[in-house]
């Protein structure tokens, strides 16, 4: 190697500066925060997951509070029974009641009970109440234009009302009344739905 070559190398050496040393920063801050955007995208997606999970769960458990009234209905003997208001048993005559405003305790509706239920508890720790309304404007007997009425069940079998031209012979049933439902789930992290069915 020559005089010459030397001083070219060592010129060389001599105008570098570091840049390579700042661009792999500046890379490494880029990936560090395309790595830290990453785990928060996935731990949103796993939070969201969860929370759908628990309103699925408590939709599900809002059946038991349905099962519950419908059980608590079948069991009443008298139907004056159903023409006041036992707010204790969660059941109200007549339609008024907007659930939204209830404190849903022992007071205004009445605790889900059956299977896998202990303390108006399931087994995934969603509690339910439920109440009742009677689809009248007036406490008392039902009465047209007061109540809405179920549509008659009329079948060919044994189990449906049955007019003149059916079975021979007539048939006088009492309408029933329509009720509304209305199931109150609180689950884990505080997850609240509402269930409603009508029954006649």
């Amino acid at each position: 190697m020559n005089i010459m070559d030397k001083k070219f190398t060592n010129s060389r050496l001599l105008t570098q500066q570091g840049v390579v040393l700042f661009i792999a920063l500046i890379a490494l801050v880029v990936m560090s925060l395309a790595a830290v955007a990453l785990i928060r995208s996935v731990d949103t997606s796993t939070l969201v997951a969860g929370n759908l999970a628990n309103k699925q769960s408590a939709v599900a458990s809002g059946d038991s509070g349905i099962e519950t009234a419908l059980s608590w209905m079948g069991a009443v003997a008298s139907p004056a029974t159903f023409e006041a208001n036992d707010a204790a048993q969660g059941y109200y005559s007549t339609q008024a009641l907007d659930p939204a405003t209830l404190a849903w305790t022992a007071a205004d509706s009445s605790v889900a009970t059956g299977t896998n239920i202990t303390a108006g508890k399931d087994a995934s720790g969603n509690s339910m109440r439920y109440v009742i309304q009677r689809m009248c404007r007036n406490t008392g007997a039902p009465a047209d234009g007061n109540c809405l009425f179920g549509a008659p069940s009329v079948g060919t079998s044994s189990q449906g009302d049955k007019d003149i031209t059916q079975s021979g012979a007539i048939i006088t049933v009492d309408k029933s009344p329509v009720y509304r439902i209305t199931t109150r789930i609180v689950g884990p992290k505080n997850t609240i739905s509402f269930v409603q069915a009508f029954v006649y």
